[in-house]
């Protein structure tokens, strides 16, 4: 009895629990595991920091901050500091032709605009004005109603 209440109560304990990084995607081609989870790595890295207008460190940061952050952090890339000048750099892919770190952007009003880095699965990491770092779904009814464009750049080798 004894051994099915521990057992019961690790069960519990694990269902409690944070699911973690996640490395494993699917439908990821081999060769875009690594950005991924480099990807992910900056997304541990930042999580919890907190959105912030003209923000560029883990005290607080904008989206368009954290991308150019992250990219110079892992590929030597800088990138230039607003959206929309991000917009104009690297090619023009159409959303069913995204990879791992392709820029993907949003109009979110009249003259907003957000931008986030995609990491396959259908996901992307930004900073969210409302909950700082995270990663979200482009299959969200908010973002898939609000996508614009998507750019690439070359991080691969």
């Amino acid at each position: 009895m004894r051994v099915y209440i521990a057992a019961l109560i690790l069960a519990l304990l694990a269902g409690c629990s944070s699911n973690g990084p996640r490395y494993y995607s699917p439908d990821l081609p081999a060769s875009e595991y690594s950005l991924r989870a480099d990807l992910e790595a900056q997304y541990l890295a930042w999580k919890g920091t907190p959105y912030r207008l003209g923000g560029m460190s883990r005290r607080g940061v904008d989206c368009s901050g954290f991308v150019s952050r992250v990219f110079d952090d892992l590929y030597g890339m800088n990138l230039p500091r607003t959206t929309e000048h991000q917009a104009d750099l690297g090619y023009s892919i159409d959303r069913d032709e995204l990879q791992v770190a392709d820029l993907v952007f949003f109009k979110t009003g009249w003259q907003t605009r957000h931008v986030g880095i995609y990491m396959g699965g259908g996901e992307f990491l930004h900073a969210s004005t409302s909950r700082g770092v995270i990663i979200s779904s482009l299959d969200n009814p908010y973002w898939r109603r609000h996508y614009w464009t998507s750019r690439r750049f070359t991080v691969r080798d």
